[in-house]
């Protein structure tokens, strides 16, 4: 039986391996390519163990954490995330940062994302946040690790009610598959007004 379960801050700290570990296997497909550690993951993801009003919805299988989501206000998060508003003179108090949504392949198409974004948007409401902000690794379309049958989430998150803000965007460095060091990554932001 699949369920849902919903843990914020300290709570986190007991999922955090198996968290990262999920991190890991998903964001290693194209298109983050994303070739990560465990030690990383946990100094990562331990913004969310110390924001009390972090969320992070577990999708659990029996015992396994099969998939997550997290969302943490945007104050709380990275200068990273943080700048591409200040430069747009956006108030950064008011933004709830939506973090990775990741779930193993064989739990995809069950209307999983969907719930995701629900819970991050209800969690943002119930702390008075108004504006839900997202970014996603750009590629080009003829990138040559993109699958001949990648379909791109545009459309999902279009569906969801998020606009792409081409002129709000974050770098980030990692490790790619096919690198020996992390180089910078681009990653547009998505938002959406929450009423």
């Amino acid at each position: 039986m699949l369920r849902l379960v919903n843990v914020h801050g300290k709570e986190i700290e007991p999922y955090l391996d198996a968290l990262g570990a999920l991190r890991i296997t998903v964001f290693r497909d194209y298109p983050y390519l994303y070739d990560g550690s465990l030690e990383y993951e946990r100094d990562y993801l331990k913004v969310y163990v110390d924001c009390p009003q972090s969320l992070v919805v577990l999708a659990i299988h029996g015992d396994a954490v099969v998939g997550a989501t997290t969302c943490i206000p945007l104050k709380d998060e990275a200068a990273a995330f943080q700048e591409p508003f200040i430069k747009t003179g956006e108030d950064i108090s008011r933004v709830c940062y939506l973090g990775e949504s990741i779930l193993l392949s064989q739990y995809r198409g069950r209307g999983l994302g969907k719930q995701f974004f629900k819970h991050r948007e209800s969690h943002a409401r119930t702390l008075g946040l108004t504006l839900a902000a997202f970014c996603a690794v750009d590629r080009p379309e003829d990138h040559p690790l993109r699958p001949a049958l990648y379909r791109p989430l545009d459309e999902f998150w279009l569906a969801q009610g998020y606009a792409r803000q081409p002129q709000m965007q974050a770098v980030l460095e990692w490790k790619e598959v096919t690198e020996e060091t992390p180089s910078a990554k681009t990653l547009s932001f998505w938002t959406k007004e929450l009423r």
